[in-house]
């Protein structure tokens, strides 16, 4: 428990310890499209995702796409991550920037972790569920492309 507590708190301290930069953000056509996602906030507990004509013209294609891997648990190797327009040691809680664009994606075969930015290409899927307990947006059956 100790582990954890001290590797959470080296985190945040890391995380806060820098601002964003604007060069270490990724832009492509495709993150233009998935910026065009709105979030409607239904109550409480429920968030709507409102998917443009344009994301709806991708949903089950295959598409490729470079971004930098945010883990949702701790390991060295990971089959399911956040892909982010900014890298992990940028500040997205502090109040100042925002949320960048994120995505989940679904990997075919677990990938080791990198701060560096990884092409990845998958199946296009749209979440049509609750947003307030699910990524509206995935790449499913992913693999790197190198």
């Amino acid at each position: 428990m100790k582990k954890l507590i001290y590797t959470t708190i080296f985190i945040l301290a890391t995380i806060t310890a820098k601002g964003q930069h604007v060069s270490d953000l990724i832009k492509s056509p495709v993150w233009d499209i998935i910026g065009t996602l709105k979030i409607n906030t239904v109550n409480s507990e429920k968030q709507v995702a409102v998917f443009s004509p344009q994301l709806k013209a991708m949903e089950n294609k295959r598409v490729a796409l470079q971004g930098y891997m945010i883990p949702i648990e701790e390991s060295l190797k990971h089959k399911r991550f956040l892909l982010s327009t900014l890298p992990v040691n940028q500040c997205y809680y502090c109040g100042k920037n925002g949320v960048p664009i994120m995505i989940e994606v679904e990997m075919a075969e677990a990938i080791e972790f990198t701060y560096k930015p990884v092409m990845i290409s998958g199946t296009f899927k749209l979440i049509y569920g609750n947003a307030a307990e699910n990524v509206p947006i995935s790449l499913e059956k992913a693999v790197q492309v190198n």
